[in-house]
């Protein structure tokens, strides 16, 4: 009976000790699982709370850009500058103090009496000159794209006009796009950091239908252009959706503005080239560019 038992026991004893062996295998491969779909659900959040977190911790500096920031930036300056330089090089000999940014509607006059006699015999010329100067505002946020347009349709009439500003405008976002990828972080969250919170969680709550919410956002005046350029890249917008919204959004106020541009004389300031029919039809224009990702929230079960 002794000899009969004792094969019994360590059959018993192994059995248990396998049994101890798997479960604990098991509760380790559970306890791996959970870990695993904790981290890819906390991984899908992780760059939108970074951003968040480095709004919220970023305080106001002396100066928020390094050296290597400066340098990138100034690099852009100096190429627009020998862009320039080019240009006015090749044009003949005359006096050109009237070659200075827009700020009022009677500088524009004057900017457009003298570049009317250069634009037959130096089309080329003032085309790449306009779109040099018009591309370096948009880049550095410099405002009074409003009267380059209105210049666009008084030299070169709608169609043509139309389409330089949106070639320009849509050149100059991209540039400040870029260019914000490098050093416009610092720079917003010292500027806008409140807005820029509130549109890094819009984007995050419109993924799937981004780029009919960055078709409204341009063709209404819910944000400025301005900031949606610098903005963009800081909380991830795609580069093509950003560029596909900006194509396509700017047209029917680039349309309004070189309109207005052809009535020159007419205009006696800004304020007369946005009525209230003009920015409801710009508005409705928005909403409608919004109704595909409404309706696709709506039936979604």
């Amino acid at each position: 009976m002794f000899l009969k038992a004792n094969p019994e026991r360590r059959f018993s004893s192994f059995s248990l000790k396998s049994f101890l062996q798997v479960r604990h295998s098991l509760e380790f491969d559970k306890m791996e699982h959970e870990q695993l779909e904790t981290t890819s659900s906390s991984s899908m959040r992780s760059n939108d709370d970074n951003i968040r977190g480095e709004i919220k911790q970023s305080g106001p500096s002396k100066f928020p850009l390094t050296f290597l920031q400066m340098a990138g930036a100034s690099a852009v300056v100096l190429f627009f500058a020998v862009g320039l330089t080019g240009v006015y090089l090749t044009l003949p000999e005359s006096d050109y103090s009237f070659l200075k940014l827009p700020r009022t509607i009677e500088d524009l006059h004057i900017l457009r009496d003298h570049l009317e006699n250069y634009t037959s015999d130096y089309t080329l010329q003032v085309l790449v000159g306009y779109c040099t100067v018009y591309i370096f505002m948009q880049t550095f946020m410099i405002p009074g794209t409003v009267f380059m347009s209105l210049l666009a349709g008084s030299l070169f009439g709608v169609l043509k006009g139309v389409a330089l500003v949106v070639f320009a405008a849509t050149a100059g976002a991209s540039s400040c796009y870029f260019l914000s990828n490098l050093i416009g972080r610092p720079l917003i969250n010292a500027l806008w950091p409140d807005k820029l919170v509130f549109f890094q969680d819009q984007v995050a709550k419109r993924r799937g239908g981004l780029l009919n919410y960055m078709l409204f956002l341009r063709l209404t005046p819910t944000l400025p252009n301005t900031f949606i350029n610098v903005a963009s890249p800081i909380v991830n917008v795609p580069y093509h959706i950003f560029f596909l919204a900006t194509s396509i959004g700017l047209i029917p106020a680039a349309y309004l503005t070189v309109r207005a541009g052809i009535a020159l004389g007419e205009l006696r300031s800004i304020g007369d080239l946005y009525d209230i029919q003009s920015i409801g039809t710009l508005f409705l224009i928005g909403l409608a560019s919004i109704t595909p990702t409404l309706m696709t929230k709506k039936n979604r079960p």
